[in-house]
């Protein structure tokens, strides 16, 4: 195992939250509990219609997203006359009728963190986290919030509507226990004797009058000397949807739709047609673009030359072929979980690893031994800006290591997923009306940062990945493949599927919507 660089973040199960005792010790003096508003309060924006949008994406299908979103003025109607939770009940139906419990769990685990982590109020984050009994009320579903109130915020509960489900597995698409319901909630769970310190939220919430402090939006931008500790980050997420899909976000990602079928289509038939070598001059032409920096090194020449071995930072299913791309050249790369559709339709040669080290290291050391390769030594990938453990595997090999810092940039659609089927990756890719991918390669590693030098594999593994992680502005961590996947997808990304079984499986998820209402 990787000893943990000094610049990187862990915890003693999955993450590291910073040292937060001198805080914790600062405001627990004057406040010991807070009840605060989630949408709102906690989030800036209080419109919830976007998160079922991305229930609706995620967890079932493209119809549901587009049926939600022409009901938009409906809604809009409904909250314009007073009738706030009619409009919400009907997204809560439209968004979650029909969907397996289980996937609606998974996209509030998986997907939605993300996107409340970028729409955190900060000042109420402040007030919230001074307080040493923390809870959250909120007007969608507990389900929903719970994951990252608890996990990310450090809540310790969360009051919201109970879903309704069948004996199947199913959501109805009615709740128990709304937002009108808070107030008892709150009373029961403090109780005669106690009340809230705190209460933050919008005016006229009904659980505000227990508290014995009542703070309304916005708040004052700082109150302590002290500054509260970060919530815990968002590293990990899965979905396919880049932005937050707002009305005009979600109008205007359907109407691209069918588009960018069409365009993905044209750019992956151009990519297996033309050489490589001119796929940096075609690319801006089908409005992609690929930024190089640095210069590569030459490829090797002479029978006995070994061939030099480019260690890449993972950001998508693409990095290896944008790598060949960049070179000019075709080089084999590396794979391990690859899909057997994505490995046919490969432009370039790969290498498939067992993850068993002896098997593994005769495959590359014999690849070196006749010329270039690819590896990607995360094991898997990761959109955030962080980069998991690297494997210390490719520094035992050899001594001729090039860095190359990976890096995309998308519109509309994630090119990487946990979840779903992997084979899609480079569709979905393409599909982006604009993607841009940016190769920068450092200087190969010199002979006394390597292990010839007395160094162990782990050492120079380290310090590649801090070399990485400061040429992208990233921060280097200590989790692996399977933290990932335990987060994502609750497994430790080992299982092994036939080929087409994930594609299989959604398709199901879609029939299946109807289903609870045919028994």
């Amino acid at each position: 195992m990787l000893r943990k660089p000094a610049c990187c973040i862990e915890r003693s199960n999955m993450f590291e939250r910073r040292d937060t005792r001198e805080w914790d010790r600062a405001m627990t003096e004057s406040t010991s509990s807070v009840v605060s508003e989630f949408e709102g309060t906690l989030l800036k924006d209080r419109e919830l219609f976007s998160y079922f949008m991305l229930m609706a994406f995620e967890a079932s299908n493209l119809l549901r997203f587009a049926l939600l979103l022409l009901l938009w003025p409906v809604i809009c109607c409904l909250d314009a006359f007073g009738m706030e939770e009619y409009g919400l009940n009907l997204m809560i139906f439209v968004a979650l009728a029909g969907v397996p419990e289980s996937e609606i769990k998974a996209v509030s685990r998986a997907v939605l963190p993300k996107f409340y982590m970028d729409d955190l109020n900060g000042d109420a984050w402040r007030e919230f986290s001074a307080c040493e009994k923390r809870v959250v009320v909120t007007r969608m579903p507990g389900v929903m919030v719970e994951r990252f109130a608890k996990e990310h915020l450090g809540a310790d509960e969360v009051i919201g509507s109970q879903l309704v489900v069948n004996r199947f597995g199913y959501a109805t698409g009615f709740v128990e226990g709304g937002f009108h319901t808070a107030f008892g909630r709150v009373a029961k769970l403090f109780g005669d004797e106690e009340r809230p310190s705190i209460g933050l939220g919008r005016p006229g919430l009904s659980f505000l009058s227990l508290c014995k402090e009542q703070k309304l939006p916005p708040f004052a931008e700082k109150q302590h000397n002290l500054e509260p500790p970060e919530p815990l980050k968002v590293i990990f997420h899965d979905g396919r949807l880049a932005k937050r899909p707002t009305p005009l976000m979600a109008f205007l990602t359907l109407v691209w739709m069918p588009f960018a079928i069409v365009l993905a289509f044209i750019r992956i038939v151009v990519g297996l047609i033309l050489p490589i070598s001119v796929i940096l001059i075609i690319a801006p032409i089908l409005g992609g673009r690929v930024i190089v920096k640095g210069k590569p090194p030459p490829p090797v020449s002479g029978d006995n030359a070994n061939g030099v071995l480019f260690v890449c930072t993972h950001r998508t299913l693409m990095d290896p072929v944008i790598l060949c791309t960049a070179l000019g050249r075709k080089i084999p790369a590396v794979i391990y979980s690859l899909s057997k559709l994505s490995e046919i339709l490969s432009p370039i040669p790969t290498i498939r690893l067992t993850r068993t080290r002896e098997a593994d290291r005769e495959k590359i050391k014999n690849q070196l031994s006749k010329g270039d390769l690819a590896v990607c030594p995360e094991g898997t990938t990761c959109r955030e800006p962080f980069l998991l453990r690297f494997s210390a595997l490719f520094a035992e090999l050899t001594d001729q290591i090039v860095p190359v810092a990976m890096n995309y940039r998308v519109g509309l659609f994630h090119a990487t997923t946990a979840r779903g089927c992997k084979a899609m990756d480079p569709i979905f890719f393409f599909m982006n009306p604009r993607p841009i991918y940016e190769v920068t390669f450092l200087n190969q590693l010199p002979a006394e940062a390597t292990c010839s030098s007395g160094k162990s594999p782990i050492d120079v593994a380290n310090y590649v990945q801090r070399l990485l992680g400061t040429t992208l502005g990233f921060e280097c961590t200590n989790l692996t493949r399977k933290d990932k996947y335990r987060v994502l997808a609750e497994n430790d990304g080992n299982v092994s599927v036939l080929p087409y079984a994930s594609l299989f499986d959604r398709i199901k998820r879609v029939v299946s919507t109807f289903k609870p209402f045919i028994h």
